[in-house]
């Protein structure tokens, strides 16, 4: 497992950029634009980490913009942790013995969503490429929310 990013939902871009980079000292690693979306992720990181994020990008501090006005409540601004695993079906499976809720499970075989017992966001992401989708994961629908 590795550690990828933690991420935060931003109501101002261009101000949550000052705050972040030109206050408080980080540096932009890459950026995406979803219009389907209607989002826009920047990634920073800490200058000594700027060049272990844009290889393998990782560890990084994800801006999360979403284009439609939000107020967030509820520590809704805070979005989750994410980590990168070697076999997201193995882990969830781990995690399901172990009493863990599959929030989120990964369909896809390549991403999943569970909670911490504070209720902490956790992003579980494929390492490489996406697993064939398998049972019982490919038809398990979402508990709860991630």
């Amino acid at each position: 497992m590795r550690y990828l990013h933690t991420m935060v939902r931003v109501k101002d871009l261009d101000e949550s950029l000052d705050f972040y980079c030109n206050k408080l000292g980080l540096v932009e690693t890459r950026r995406m634009e979803s219009e389907a979306g209607r989002f826009t992720l920047v990634y920073l990181s800490a200058p000594l980490d700027k060049e272990n994020a844009e290889k393998v990008q990782a560890p990084e501090l994800e801006l999360t913009y979403n284009w439609d006005p939000e107020d967030y409540d509820g520590g809704r601004n805070f979005g989750h942790l994410a980590y990168e695993v070697d076999d997201i079906y193995a882990i969830c499976q781990k995690l399901m013995n172990a009493g863990v809720t599959i929030n989120r499970p990964p369909r896809d075989g390549w991403m999943a969503f569970i909670r911490s017992p504070d209720n902490i966001s956790i992003e579980l992401l494929q390492k490489g490429e996406k697993l064939e989708p398998q049972e019982p994961w490919a038809s398990m629908k979402n508990s709860g929310s991630w």
